[in-house]
């Protein structure tokens, strides 16, 4: 039997975004100061670990969550790959507010039309599939008992863990368990997923949420 190799996904830092816009795929959208000290500790959480390859989402947040482990690891070439990137979304763009009004704009009614698939962005389904191909793609980069580092989104990161666990892809955005720089770690034998599991590196520097309400998206 194959040495199993593991692929870690790690969910970008806090994003610089006092509009409080959704801000999807949008350029524009880099880390804030916590943020950046979020990505600083989280290379201190990887610095002894045998990292054999490096893959992340295009979007500017995610680069910048990475770039202090890829630092330590100049060796290594970071893959760019789409597909992991953020799901699409009819809501990009806009501000939901505490009262969640871009809800309630009768421009985006049809959008809303289905959640289960869900009709305002990408389907469920098409996230798990890409995501899976991508986190199998990262095991044979990194190689048989090799370990890899993948820095994506929270949705897709939770769309492809509950996948892979047999749950439901239709789901309650406020129960997705992927904190910011929360880490995923699935692992790989012979081309099969065979395991998940879940950490939260830097749990003590996560802001706290009150009142949290529902939000198309992430």
């Amino acid at each position: 039997m194959a040495d199993a190799t593991i692929v870690h996904v790690m969910r970008h830092g806090q994003v610089h975004n006092p509009g409080g816009v959704l801000y999807g795929r949008l350029a524009g959208f880099g880390l804030s100061e916590l943020g950046r000290s979020m990505a600083e500790r989280m290379s201190a959480h990887w610095r002894d670990v045998p990292l054999t390859h490096l893959r992340c989402s295009p979007l500017q947040r995610a680069q910048e969550t990475l770039a202090p482990t890829a630092a330590l690891f100049p060796q290594l070439e970071v893959t760019t790959d789409e597909r992991v990137i953020e799901a699409d979304n009819k809501f990009e763009g806009m501000v939901f507010g505490g009262s969640n009004r871009a809800l309630r704009d009768p421009r985006m009614f049809w959008h809303m039309r289905n959640p289960l698939r869900p009709s305002w962005g990408e389907p469920y389904k098409e996230i798990a599939t890409r995501m899976r191909a991508a986190i199998l793609d990262a095991a044979v980069s990194a190689g048989e008992g090799g370990q890899a580092l993948v820095v994506s989104h929270q949705l897709p990161i939770w769309i492809a863990r509950s996948s892979v666990e047999g749950r439901p892809l239709v789901h309650d955005p406020r129960r997705r368990m992927c904190t910011l720089c929360s880490v995923t770690s699935f692992t790989v034998r012979d081309g099969v997923i065979t395991a998940v599991d879940y950490t939260e590196p830097v749990a003590d520097l996560l802001p706290a949420v009150k009142g949290r309400r529902f939000k198309v998206g992430t």
